[in-house]
């Protein structure tokens, strides 16, 4: 069974942007788009409060209006939808668990609003199994167009990588685009390079040559996989955030990896996807790794 592009959907206009995102995906992808919405009762304890019935009406109208939206804009596409009451989490983290890609909005530049107020999105975003997408208001499908390209992140070992690559190579097949692959890399440091790797550098010719060859192994089996697809080696001298950010403007989607870890105050992503989430001006994807 083919698994649905998912959407977060909350009636914000970052969320039906990102529901009109993961419609067009699911048309490229040919398969069918699952709607989740996930409301919380609000009590009957102040002036001016209804009743549970009444609210879960509430949110049922808004999904049916949105749904509403993309089946007139895509009358051949599969739609179902959920309406949960609860936990926003809980719903999204199971949504996420069977779909292709979860899809939900985000403002960019500051904080992450909607489904992903407070710590919503960042428990999501470290915690889900499957990709995250997050779209902006102001995503239009024109942004789609031919020329612009899929820009992926990659570091460490060609294992490291390979989930978020993969992904990156079936975005630009699906969208007839161009994968722009970056690599940073900084100055060399005890923390930045091994004893091995520097005289794995060595052998290379320097440390941008080294770079460059882990790179081309890192996507070898990419083009082979997706001989159609063109491809970009972008390495350059720099923190990964920066690098990926200066080539953002091109793109049409921006995927990178997830390293999750926990502190004392929850669930956290790593640096460069954070930074990436904030300030990247396209789509964002992020990959979890295996």
């Amino acid at each position: 069974m083919t698994r649905p592009i998912t959407a977060g959907s909350d009636g914000s206009e970052e969320s039906l942007a990102a529901l009109a995102w993961a419609a067009r995906e699911a048309v490229r992808r040919g398969g069918p788009l699952h709607v989740v919405h996930a409301w919380r009762f609000q009590g009957q304890g102040v002036a001016g409060a209804v009743d549970r019935e009444t609210q879960e009406g509430w949110a049922r109208d808004a999904l049916a209006r949105a749904v509403g939206t993309v089946a007139e804009r895509h009358p051949g596409l599969t739609v179902t939808t959920d309406v949960r009451e609860g936990d926003a989490v809980a719903a999204l983290l199971a949504a996420a668990a069977g779909a292709e890609t979860l899809v939900l909005g985000s403002r960019g530049h500051g904080a992450v609003v909607g489904f992903l107020l407070g710590s919503v999105g960042q428990q999501v975003i470290a915690e889900a199994t499957r990709p995250v997408v997050l779209v902006r208001a102001g995503d239009e499908a024109t942004a789609e167009a031919g020329g612009r390209e899929v820009v992926v992140g990659q570091q460490g070992e060609p294992e490291d990588s390979a989930d978020v690559i993969g992904f990156a190579f079936e975005a630009a097949a699906a969208r007839g685009a161009t994968v722009r692959a970056v690599r940073a890399w900084a100055l060399p440091t005890v923390f930045t390079y091994s004893p091995g790797s520097m005289a794995l550098a060595d052998e290379a010719g320097g440390l941008e040559q080294y770079e460059r060859k882990a790179l081309g192994e890192a996507l070898a089996p990419w083009r082979e996989r997706f001989p159609d697809v063109p491809v970009v080696e972008h390495v350059e001298m720099g923190s990964a955030g920066q690098v990926l950010l200066t080539v953002s403007a091109d793109a049409q989607l921006m995927v990178v990896g997830r390293r999750a870890r926990r502190t004392a105050v929850g669930a956290r992503i790593g640096s460069v996807a954070h930074g990436v989430l904030h300030h990247a001006e396209c789509p964002v994807a992020v990959v979890p790794h295996r």
